[in-house]
């Protein structure tokens, strides 16, 4: 029992990680990588402040969970969130925003190793690319219907 208590606090972070890379990838999908920069000048408008080691052990689920409330509401505010989806484990799944957005991610995932695998493959013929095609497209699709934690 001790252990499964020493493991949850880093599933936690590791969850937490899960969900500000989501968060990230949805900005990058809409067109704009949100940096480290951005993300901490308009947390300290909110006199909310986070240094670039904790943010990167953030989005990395390494060191301790965070659960600063304040922190985490100001997050939830800048990537345009309910504060609940950070700051608590979410029953019922994803917002309806990031839930498409990261249909919109996986698609935009799968176009770019379709891509890739073309013009690495150039000279294979068509039903092997078929066959390519079809693995990451059954791929994608086994990763959609896995929640995100």
């Amino acid at each position: 029992m001790i252990e499964d208590q020493r493991e949850r606090p880093a599933a936690d972070a590791e969850i937490l990680a899960r969900k500000l890379n989501l968060l990230i990838d949805v900005g990058t999908s809409e067109g704009h990588t949100p940096t480290f920069r951005e993300i901490s000048e308009s947390l300290a408008k909110g006199d909310v402040q986070i240094s670039r080691a904790r943010w990167s052990y953030m989005i990395a689920g390494t060191g301790a969970v965070v659960r600063d409330r304040r922190l985490l509401s100001a997050l939830s505010d800048f990537f345009g969130v309910d504060s609940e989806f950070l700051v608590e484990e979410v029953e019922g799944g994803l917002p309806e925003r990031i839930e498409a957005q990261l249909d919109l991610v996986r698609a935009m995932r799968v176009a770019r190793v379709r891509n890739f695998a073309t013009r690495a493959l150039g000279d294979v013929s068509p039903d092997i690319l078929r066959a390519i095609t079809r693995f990451l497209d059954e791929e994608a699709a086994r990763n959609a219907s896995r929640p995100v934690r």
